[in-house]
């Protein structure tokens, strides 16, 4: 048998039945980096909303708008002359954007980013791969496709799969970076850290309003089982998962299972659940740092406090308060958590905690393994916050008339001298934190951690975060450029 390959069909203006809208506008999409498929179902994307659209092998000269997803102007204009029509000056040369907001409203949109002969359809910018040399605020102007990233990250750390895991945490840190939102494929062929699935679910995205991948994740019940279970304080993915596989669905079936032996921890997660998976607010945050800051200075008044975490990175929630505190004198803040603890319960207002003594010892240092936690000595704790502490009042649910709430409690103890490099280290993103500490093991040859910073033959000094940075070779980022 012969096999006969497959013939181009040919492409023809043909006839739609979909009513005509938009009898001014008339359509050209450019197949060059956008493909024949891709084409083709934004073709009949736009006839279904109304626009008419030229389907044809070459350019026609009664064309009014012609859209490229090319970033290279120069190129697509050298095409444009080659086809020679009568009324190119007449013609907007337009980027994809234009299209996708047009399909969004259903209507041919007034903003018309043009492509001037010569110019590039988005900014042309050297984006590092290293999450610690781009500056990140809080304003995401990708969100729509860094939500899904996250959830697609979550999905694969709940199956212990890191590489996608990673992938996908490390593409949304770059999208989060971006000032400008990605309207194209197009916009993201010069951007780091985008392999051919984050590009797959854009591109979703982008046709579609939604990705159908997350979706389905969304829907699944093991993905939402083990995230009801893991919001639980206390409970992390592996005990998730065990409670998931013993046919428990939820909080109902873990409490009426009496084979279950709940820690302290999951205890206390369960009864203040409502507050602490609560977002905390930035004024609450406030307040309990003047909590914090007092019952330290009635130990040790020359003592330091430092907030820490997203609160410090300039976000206005968060899920906890971080903080941490040290005293001048190296040594002395050996006493210090558990005198803080002692106040706090005098106070009447500490619901949980949970001390570990410091286990440092800088015999054992550089680590070449990196933890998840640092060995200084810290405390998890559950505060009762009092309305009449916060101004403007609580972040509490409708309703509540207790008058206060739950609010989850971190400190860290370091010695002074290792201050610089736990508030670093504190002060996030986790994002952030993973890329300097692989910025310093693979361009610099040296070892970084929340305790110390080696460069293979000694220690190195730092008393700000500025020094740190000035050790590596890279210009200081603020706390608020940190989000990563």
């Amino acid at each position: 048998m012969v096999m006969r390959k497959r013939s181009r069909p040919v492409e023809a203006d043909v006839p739609r039945r979909e009513e005509v809208k938009f009898e001014d506008v008339r359509l050209y999409l450019v197949e060059r980096k956008m493909g024949r498929s891709r084409r083709s179902f934004l073709t009949q994307l736009a006839r279904s909303k109304g626009f008419i659209l030229f389907f044809f092998s070459l350019y026609s000269d009664e064309v009014t708008h012609v859209v490229s997803e090319d970033s290279h102007a120069s190129s697509l204009w050298k095409w444009l002359k080659e086809c020679a029509p009568k009324n190119l000056q007449n013609v907007n040369v337009l980027d994809i954007s234009w299209f996708t907001d047009s399909m969004r409203e259903g209507r041919p949109v007034d903003n018309l980013p043009t492509l001037p002969e010569g110019s590039t359809s988005t900014p042309v910018t050297t984006v590092s791969q290293y999450a610690c040399q781009r500056r990140t605020t809080t304003e995401n102007h990708n969100k729509i496709f860094t939500d899904a990233f996250e959830v697609l990250a979550e999905s694969y750390e709940f199956s212990e799969m890191e590489g996608p895991c990673l992938a996908f945490r490390r593409a949304a840190s770059v999208l989060k970076s971006l000032p400008w939102a990605v309207r194209s494929l197009g916009a993201t062929l010069d951007l780091p850290c985008l392999g051919e699935h984050t590009k797959a679910v854009m591109e979703e995205v982008l046709q579609c309003g939604r990705s159908f991948e997350v979706e389905k994740i969304l829907s699944d019940e093991r993905y939402r089982t083990l995230k009801l279970f893991t919001s639980v304080f206390g409970v992390g993915p592996k005990t998730a998962e065990k409670w998931y596989r013993r046919g428990l669905r939820s909080f109902t079936d873990i409490l009426a299972d009496r084979s279950i032996h709940l820690n302290q921890m999951q205890q206390t997660g369960f009864l203040h659940y409502g507050d602490i998976t609560r977002a905390v607010s930035k004024a609450e945050a406030r307040s309990l740092r003047n909590i914090i800051d007092e019952a330290v200075r009635a130990i040790t008044p020359a003592a330091i406090v430092a907030l820490t975490g997203g609160f410090r990175r300039g976000k206005e929630f968060g899920h906890d308060v971080d903080f941490i505190v040290t005293t001048p004198e190296l040594g002395k803040e050996k006493i210090l958590l558990p005198n803080i603890i002692n106040g706090l319960k005098k106070q009447g207002i500490l619901l949980f905690c949970d001390y570990q003594a410091s286990t440092f010892d800088m015999a054992k240092l550089p680590s070449y393994r990196f933890e998840a936690m640092d060995h200084f000595a810290k405390c998890f704790l559950i505060l009762r916050l009092e309305a009449s502490q916060v101004e403007g009042g609580l972040h509490i649910a409708e309703g509540d008339s207790r008058g206060w709430r739950a609010v989850r409690v971190d400190l860290v103890s370091p010695p002074v001298d290792r201050y610089a490099f736990a508030l670093l280290g504190w002060t996030g993103s986790r994002q952030f934190e993973r890329d300097l500490r692989r910025f310093a093991r693979v361009k610099q040859r040296m070892i970084l951690d929340n305790h110390c910073l080696y460069d293979k033959t000694k220690f190195l000094a730092a008393t700000t975060e500025k020094d740190i940075f000035a050790h590596l070779g890279l210009e200081y980022i603020e706390p608020w450029q940190r989000n990563a």
